[in-house]
């Protein structure tokens, strides 16, 4: 059952920003009053609360009572979080914000003015800081391959990060100050067309969190989006807010990621970038305990321990949008 506060006038929105917290009541209220300080063009704002237990949704309703306040009563995720309030938008577009995350400087409205300017890209991302301003590299993504997912179990990826050939999925050095076309922007700050989000269904429900962005991006790239990111829109993403146990959040990340590769590789590829991505914690496990990194060790072979509940990846609703050809 939804609680659905908050009233608007008549004229529609040009874009519809989607917030979904969880637990983090003071940075949603920081991320929506800057939304409301850096944004001219006609918004509107739609909160979805997943259950939160730290009195987040009576705080947006308390300092924000014209925002669309979605308070929830079970946590249904990220992806079926944002496929509920899009399915109340009336913007042009849409754009996912994280509730950890602050504008800077007028930055939807200026990926709103770079959606514009290269509308045949689809889906628009920007750039990404942490909280001391300095680069924060995860705003997009390249497409996991078997040669990444490859050096990331060899740790070729960690060893030599600045480098395009051995870290792939994270574009090496490039330092996300130029425009560029990306396989996947990161669901923190995503920018795409209402009727698009329609035709391709929204996020698939069957990954619960992370990975339903990259499965968007992948299934967009198929009917022709070419996914770009703008460094001239800037927001702060302190990342991880609502993940306190690293474990748990990688426990998470592996059975999406597994569910990706099951979904995106070639059907040929397949069984062996499951095998090679199953072994990526144990991997990590041995290489951390033989440099003496005690905690990280302890960390991994938990996770490891844990490989009955990422082994297979997130199972599949079925009734998800239809995936990619393999």
């Amino acid at each position: 059952m939804t609680k659905i506060t908050g009233e608007f006038g008549q004229s529609a929105p040009l874009v519809s920003i989607i917030v979904v917290s969880y637990n983090t009541r003071e940075m949603t209220l920081e991320c929506l009053r800057s939304v409301f300080a850096q944004t001219r063009q006609r918004f509107e704002l739609i909160v979805v609360d997943n259950a939160s237990s730290d009195g987040s949704a009576a705080a947006v309703a308390a300092e924000f009572p014209d925002v669309r306040l979605m308070a929830e009563i079970e946590n249904h995720g990220f992806a079926k979080a944002n496929n509920i309030a899009a399915s109340h938008a009336r913007g042009e577009y849409l754009l996912l914000l994280n509730p950890d995350t602050v504008v800077l400087e007028g930055a939807i409205d200026r990926l709103l003015d770079f959606a514009r300017r290269v509308p045949e890209a689809g889906i628009w991302g920007g750039r990404t800081l942490h909280g001391d301003r300095s680069l924060n590299p995860t705003n997009c993504w390249r497409r996991m391959t078997l040669w990444s997912v490859a050096s990331q179990v060899v740790g070729l990826s960690s060893l030599f990060r600045r480098s395009t050939l051995f870290n792939p999925e994270g574009y090496g050095g490039w330092s996300r100050d130029s425009e560029r076309g990306v396989d996947i922007v990161t669901g923190c700050f995503l920018l795409i067309r209402r009727e698009f989000w329609k035709e391709l269904g929204g996020f698939d429900p069957s990954y619960v969190m992370y990975g339903e962005e990259a499965d968007l991006c992948l299934r967009a790239q198929a009917k022709g989006a070419r996914p770009m990111i703008t460094p001239e829109a800037q927001i702060v993403h302190y990342a991880g807010a609502s993940e306190t146990v690293r474990s748990d959040k990688m426990v998470r990340l592996l059975r999406a990621k597994v569910l990706l590769i099951r979904r995106h590789f070639p059907r040929w590829q397949r069984p062996a970038g499951l095998m090679l991505f199953r072994l990526w914690p144990l991997s990590r496990y041995w290489a951390t305990r033989a440099l003496g990194r005690r905690m990280a060790a302890q960390t991994w072979g938990e996770i490891w321990r844990r490989r009955p509940e990422w082994w297979h990846g997130w199972p599949e609703t079925g009734n998800g949008p239809s995936s990619s050809p393999g």
